[in-house]
């Protein structure tokens, strides 16, 4: 018996909504999971420079710092007990060398770190020169071989 004389047979459908959402909470949970590579460690190389020297130098004061944090200006040991004492010992060595000369320009303080000093210790000697008010920073770089 047939109650459906003037209708076909309609088609199975297939219906997509409910596949979407499976497909939708299978990818959040992929990018919920996924790890992404993360950098523990930089590999840094340090600069060298290729720049001729000037001939006129002006004041300068030579600060080094060792691999071990010892500090030397202009090539004479000083303790570093914190940046207020550092920065005294900065006024001190830019008073030695202005003494005698009026309207002596600001110093150039030119940092010699060494490759593996901590980046703290160049830091607490930028932290200084800014109490000092020394306004001049640079920094001092290897001259590379590549010519």
């Amino acid at each position: 018996m047939n109650f459906r004389k003037g209708k076909g047979r309609e088609d199975p459908e297939i219906n997509l909504i409910p596949f979407i959402d499976v497909l939708l909470v299978i990818l959040i949970f992929l990018m919920v999971t996924t790890t992404y590579s993360r950098f523990t460690e930089l590999q840094i190389t340090l600069p060298t420079a290729d720049a001729e020297k000037s001939q006129d130098r002006p004041a300068q004061i030579d600060i080094g710092i060792d691999a071990q944090g010892r500090y030397k200006i202009n090539s004479q040991p000083v303790s570093f007990l914190d940046t207020a004492t550092l920065a005294e010992d900065l006024k001190q060595a830019a008073a030695a060398l202005n003494s005698g000369k009026d309207g002596a320009p600001d110093p150039v303080v030119i940092i010699n770190a060494d490759r593996a000093t901590s980046h703290q210790s160049v830091i607490d000697v930028l932290e200084a020169a800014r109490i000092a008010g020394m306004a001049k920073v640079t920094f001092a770089a290897q001259a590379s071989n590549k010519k």
